[in-house]
């Protein structure tokens, strides 16, 4: 398993990212409890948002991060960055995969 970031950024009016906030809070959840994705949280400023993600390749997990809610709903753009650990501390191993 390789190692990803995925840098979502919003291309659409912020309350148009809150009415699908829900449905993506729980697409987050739901692919943490598969085993997809470690993390995740908000930029900040608000303007997008990273989730840390495993997967067997840069292709799997595009076609993964395009399945959120937010994409899906058109109020984000998706950019897939692999990268590989020159360091993990053990508080953050479960990135090592």
């Amino acid at each position: 398993m390789a190692s990803f970031i995925v840098s979502l950024t919003y291309t659409a009016p912020i309350e148009a990212v809150d009415a699908l906030l829900e449905k993506h809070v729980a697409w987050l959840r739901e692919q943490h409890a598969a085993g997809h994705l470690l993390g995740w949280g908000r930029k900040v400023p608000r303007e997008g948002g990273i989730l840390l993600a495993k997967g067997e390749s840069k292709a799997a997990v595009e076609a993964l991060a395009s399945q959120d809610p937010f994409v899906q709903g058109g109020v984000a753009t998706i950019e897939v960055i692999e990268w590989a650990h020159g360091f993990l501390d053990d508080s953050v191993e479960g990135l090592a995969g």
